[in-house]
């Protein structure tokens, strides 16, 4: 049993969405009128001071103002905690392009926040599928009116509440057509004992999602998917900007793209690992490129590329899902072993080694690879020594590919994917 924990998401359908919408509809929008109080204060401070207020400093401070009483106390606390949180992210990456966290208040419109109720706020009955969340003393207008939202659902994962011994906390979750609900818990991390003897070393990228070299196979994972949904999402998003913000279709954009964007990595790590599982391997040496968005100016395509590679919640993913099977995980450097420069035949460093997109040549020992598993297995090899037989032409030129399908959210083999 390891001592770590694992965040596990069950998410439902509501299924009385009509007699519900209208308050889930008032609680989202006060916590969108409480960001924006919030919003406003952390500004005062911040021209005043040079201070960014910490999330408890934030609460004390507005506990009196009338919009926290518009939701549960935790949820109130929650708004401000994520608020308190982005501000401190931006200050974090000191780049002057970058804007700190607007107002979510446009005109008269208010988009729909993610309310989220924690262990005090709700009251969870798993025999009849039903939740209670509690309302904000702003929003039970009268001594008759419930004080509570009671909400019917209807699971929709592959894992179920029944397996939970206890749900942390609900978040009701506006998809752009309705409302969902999210069970949050942390749950100890089971691992299993690992036997595997061999490794494997994977290189992450913007094209090719995944490559990964076992020694004597290689497995390509091309990030197609992900960029046709990045292109069709954002161009929606763009197109219907508004004057004064996000309009609600941009909004339901961004978040639709952000939702299976979170599928695909999933899909794809969970994938992985279970390959290497088959495979018998015990260790994994997963390329981490922690400085690549310092390295230099990429160009205005290259670092909006940049920006939405999430390449550390794919390694995140990668090592828990890892830890699970017993396999052990580590975390390689690229940029101090040059693994994208270098041969893994004879170790010959050089630029012009990679002749095109793709395609990597060695002009010492005339390696035939694709690139990015030319680096993966230079990540294989930071743990085990490459196995004596000549690769060249061979698995690193021509891998199995597994695609992501659409159809079913699943990872397949190339020829078993429908168009």
């Amino acid at each position: 049993m390891s001592n770590q924990v694992v965040t596990r998401t069950v998410k439902a359908s509501i299924q009385n969405q009509p007699q519900v919408r209208d308050d889930l509809d008032s609680h989202a929008y006060a916590a969108s009128k409480l960001w924006n109080v919030g919003r406003w204060t952390v500004q005062r401070v911040w021209d005043a001071i040079g201070y960014i207020p910490e999330a408890t400093e934030l609460t004390s401070y507005l506990k009196g103002h009338a919009r926290y009483d518009d939701l549960h106390s935790q949820s109130s606390q929650k708004v401000l905690q994520e608020l308190s949180d982005a501000f401190h992210s931006w200050y974090e990456q000191d780049n002057p392009d970058h804007n700190p966290p607007g107002y979510r208040k446009r005109g008269d419109a208010h988009p729909r926040s993610t309310v989220t109720w924690k262990n005090n706020g709700f009251k969870l009955d798993t025999d009849n599928n039903r939740v209670r969340l509690s309302k904000g003393a702003n929003m039970k207008p009268s001594r008759y009116a419930a004080d509570y939202i009671l909400c019917e659902y209807e699971e929709q994962a592959d894992y179920s509440l029944d397996d939970i011994d206890r749900v942390q906390t609900v978040r009701a979750v506006w998809t752009g057509e309705k409302w969902e609900l999210h069970f949050v818990s942390k749950l100890p991390m089971e691992t299993a004992e690992s036997g595997g003897e061999k490794t494997a070393g994977i290189d992450l990228g913007i094209s090719n999602t995944a490559a990964v070299s076992v020694g004597d196979e290689t497995l390509l994972y091309p990030g197609n998917a992900l960029k046709e949904d990045a292109h069709y999402f954002r161009q929606i998003e763009y197109d219907t900007e508004g004057e004064d913000g996000p309009s609600q279709t941009a909004e339901w954009a961004r978040q639709k793209k952000a939702r299976r964007q979170e599928h695909f990595l999933h899909a794809v790590s969970k994938d992985i690992v279970q390959e290497c599982d088959e495979r018998n391997v015990g260790t994994i040496a997963v390329g981490h490129p922690k400085n690549i968005r310092q390295d230099g100016d990429w160009g205005r395509h290259g670092n909006k590329r940049l920006h939405d590679w999430a390449f550390e919640t794919l390694i995140q993913q990668i090592e828990y899902k890892a830890e699970e099977r017993g396999i052990e995980a580590e975390r390689v450097d690229e940029g101090s072993l040059k693994t994208s420069k270098t041969c893994c035949e004879c170790g010959m460093v050089s630029d012009s080694n990679r002749v095109e997109r793709g395609l990597y040549v060695c002009e010492a020992c005339g390696l035939v690879a694709n690139s990015d598993l030319n680096a993966a297995e230079n990540m294989r090899a930071t743990v085990t020594p490459n196995p004596s037989q000549d690769r060249s032409n061979g698995c690193l030129a021509q891998p199995s590919v597994r695609l992501f399908d659409k159809q079913t959210g699943q990872i397949a083999p190339q020829e078993q994917v429908v168009p």
